[in-house]
């Protein structure tokens, strides 16, 4: 049996006035999710924090469901921080991912806002289960 080949994982960090650009190349899985993570908590540890972060999976290959939970802490700790989350240059499998879990308005939602439908108001859902 020959191995599957995995892409590496990779973090490229970009800071300019006011924002903080992480660049995720690779799978983000139970395996690199804490680096993303821990890389978040520096960027927005910085002094002042940064107004905009902007995570671009441009290179991304796979998003798990650990990735996804990574990308939930990540968005309570940019609103933690008054910084908007903006997760740039979807690959179609994580637009389908966010889409079918319900989380993409919930993660890309300003700072202190909530998307339509969790303002403590029942979603209203059509068709059959």
């Amino acid at each position: 049996m020959t191995p599957m080949h995995r892409p590496s994982f990779a973090l490229a960090a970009e800071t300019g006035p006011g924002t903080a650009r992480l660049r995720v190349t690779g799978d983000l899985d139970h395996e690199t999710t804490g680096e993303l993570v821990g890389a978040v908590r520096l960027h927005l540890g910085a002094r002042p924090a940064p107004d905009d972060l902007h995570l671009d999976f441009a290179a991304l290959s796979t998003c798990d469901s650990t990735g996804l939970s990574g990308l939930l802490l990540v968005h309570r700790l940019a609103g933690a921080r008054g910084t908007r989350l903006h997760l740039d240059n979807r690959p179609p499998f994580l637009e389908r991912l966010l889409d079918i879990t319900g989380t993409l308005e919930y993660l890309t939602a300003p700072p202190g806002e909530e998307p339509p439908g969790q303002a403590g108001e029942p979603e209203q859902r059509t068709g059959a289960l």
